[in-house]
């Protein structure tokens, strides 16, 4: 016994030169057709041959990607630094933040900038030259007027 079913889909999905070799169904007919005589020989019939049994896993010509997937990870490190060479460190992970406001020395950073690249190093010590720079004329004012303050004390006293 055969059975033969054909739906709409079925109909509409196959290209036009095979559709014309197989007969329409209509809903009138019965869906289940019993061949007229089943071979003698215990052979199955043609129709039970042809038919491939489907086959397990993933189709050959799937359009996903079998290439290994690379895990990223997002970091996002900032490092802030102001004018009177105060540096601070942020460190995001994805959206959560892992620290804020870490102090860190000027020479951590500089040290880190040259490790990483030198196109950084160059602007990053270019700052902290600049702050070092402004730190030492402060020096030199508040020791100026430190003696200013030893000698006005030194006239009192005499």
């Amino acid at each position: 016994m055969t059975v033969d079913v054909l739906t709409h889909d079925e109909e509409t999905a196959t290209d036009a030169p095979a559709a014309a070799e197989m007969p329409a169904v209509t809903t009138d007919e019965a869906a289940v057709t019993e061949s007229a005589s089943p071979s003698s020989d215990g052979e199955a019939s043609p129709a039970e041959e042809e038919a491939p049994k489907p086959k397990r896993g993933r189709p050959k010509g799937a359009t996903a990607s079998t290439a290994k997937k690379t895990r990223t990870v997002e970091l996002i490190l900032t490092v802030t630094g102001t004018a009177d060479g105060e540096w601070q460190a942020e460190l995001k992970n994805g959206s959560k933040w892992v620290a804020k406001g870490l102090e860190i020395p000027a020479a951590a950073v500089s040290r880190a900038a040259k490790e990483l690249h030198a196109d950084l190093s160059g602007p990053i010590d270019e700052v902290i030259n600049q702050a070092r720079e402004a730190q030492a004329a402060k020096v030199a004012a508040l020791e100026a007027e430190l003696e200013k303050a030893k000698q006005a004390l030194a006239e009192l006293d005499a």
